[in-house]
């Protein structure tokens, strides 16, 4: 069984809604569409206050190469282009539409009819995606149009389907692999000729066999298309990792890409929005949510409309707990720790998971026994600690050099240590400043305008 060679741990999986179908969650009422939905800049708004809009209609443009665009997920007015806060309680532009129906744009097909022929050309086909304001949609939000616009000089040899979900508790895209299945490896052929690759695997954990089989029969019919059975270990799904395990070869430090080494990795969910994209003319204005926790009465995946409030979802799948202590956008490994719970479903939410009080309290830190589990851990190769006490001394050069832009903030580490250090929440913080001072770096290299 294939995976990737270094590091990695095996937290309970505690895919409590893997068995359930998805879900259509009944329309808002009103919806906060954030302007930053994408790794990039935030969009640009094309509507004011008092606008009507319909579902689909673009309403924000993308603000630069890594930027997305962003369509109205239910056709309403707009009351506002304002600062909301989001789930950390930071406030951001965010455009707010109050629903009066659901009249959608022209040019949508809705219909549930499977298209597989794609007729149009590579480059209508990443242009068509870009369009859509299609983004990765495993929590990267990395603009999909950009990983396909393959660099000069650069060559693509085999695109990787990311269908790991090794996140605990999530089950957003195995539900959506088993129950669109057939739009996935339409999608998978898109991408391929977007690409100009003959080659493309799917790669899912051994743990979702229900998933393995329903691929491996649709893609009988398609040429150059496998599906890769994985071990099942943390974090696999991160890109590098991915890699690593389906083809053997290592991604060097940054600021190497993917690419490098002749792949493209293309989340699951994101897989079947290009189908819809490229075969529908379907902008991303929904995705399936994982609402999920041991305390919650009925875990569910629900297919929700961008924009609507999170407290949504949980009083859909039974309400909040009374012993909650902690929602997290995300899984428990990865997700961020929420304070507003009417802040709105975006691009990159694939669940929303809810924890006790208990299983939410981290334990007392200790001094460092000096085990080396965390550096065992890390599928990255680094030495946790190390840059978790530089950070704290604000050693910060030592930190750059020992790599701490490769650090793909698993939390591996943490999840590991006998001594409960905050590493992972030592290590960001190290990371962030690292990178905010090589970007100044750059800014003061760069010759300025001449007038």
């Amino acid at each position: 069984m294939k995976t990737f060679p270094i590091g990695g741990v095996h937290p309970s999986e505690n895919k409590l809604s893997c068995a359930k179908p998805i879900e259509v969650l009944p329309l808002p009422e009103v919806v906060n569409i954030p302007l930053a939905q994408h790794i990039g800049a935030p969009a640009v708004a094309k509507v004011a206050k008092g606008d009507k809009v319909v579902t689909g209609q673009l309403i924000a443009e993308a603000g630069s190469f890594m930027s997305a665009n962003i369509h109205s997920p239910i056709s309403g007015t707009v009351k506002s282009v304002d600062l909301v806060a989001n789930g950390q309680g930071l406030r951001q532009p965010m455009i707010t539409i109050e629903r009066d129906g659901d009249e959608w744009a022209e040019g949508i097909d809705r219909t549930p009819t499977l298209v597989k022929e794609c007729t149009l050309s590579a480059q209508d086909i990443i242009a068509k995606i870009k369009d859509a304001g299609i983004v990765g949609m495993g929590g990267a939000t990395f603009p999909t149009h950009v990983k396909l616009s393959v660099p000069p000089g650069k060559k693509a040899e085999v695109l990787i389907i990311n269908g790991v979900e090794c996140e605990p508790y999530l089950t957003s895209d195995h539900r959506t692999m088993l129950e669109r299945g057939e739009e996935l490896v339409v999608g998978v052929t898109i991408l391929m000729k977007a690409l100009g690759v003959e080659k493309a695997v799917i790669g899912i954990e051994n743990n979702k066999p229900d998933a393995i089989e329903h691929l491996k029969k649709l893609v009988a019919e398609y040429k150059g298309i496998k599906v890769q059975p994985l071990m099942v270990k943390y974090p696999q799904g991160g890109e590098k990792q991915l890699i690593a395990a389906v083809t053997g070869r290592q991604v060097p430090p940054p600021p190497a890409l993917p690419i490098d080494v002749g792949a493209v990795v293309c989340n699951a969910s994101t897989t079947v929005a290009v189908y819809e994209a490229v075969q529908k003319n379907k902008p991303l204005i929904e995705r399936v949510v994982t609402v999920t926790g041991k305390g919650m009465k009925e875990p569910k995946n629900l297919l929700t409309r961008m924009g609507t409030p999170i407290s949504t979802l949980l009083e859909a799948a039974g309400g909040l707990p009374e012993d909650a202590g902690k929602v997290i956008n995300g899984g428990p490994m990865m997700g961020r720790a929420m304070c507003n719970l009417d802040s709105p479903v975006t691009k990159g939410c694939s669940g929303i998971t809810v924890m006790s009080g208990r299983d939410a309290a981290r334990r007392t830190a200790t001094q460092c026994i000096k085990c080396a589990k965390c550096v065992s851990a890390c599928p990255m190769g680094l030495e946790p600690y190390y840059l978790s006490k530089m950070t704290q001394k604000k050693g910060l050069e030592e930190v750059e050099a020992q790599m701490v832009t490769s650090c793909i903030e698993c939390g591996s580490c943490q999840a590991t240590c006998p001594a409960y250090l905050p590493l992972l929440d030592w290590i960001r913080l190290g990371k962030q400043t690292v990178m905010g001072i090589i970007r100044a770096r750059a800014a003061a290299a760069t010759p300025a305008p001449q007038k």
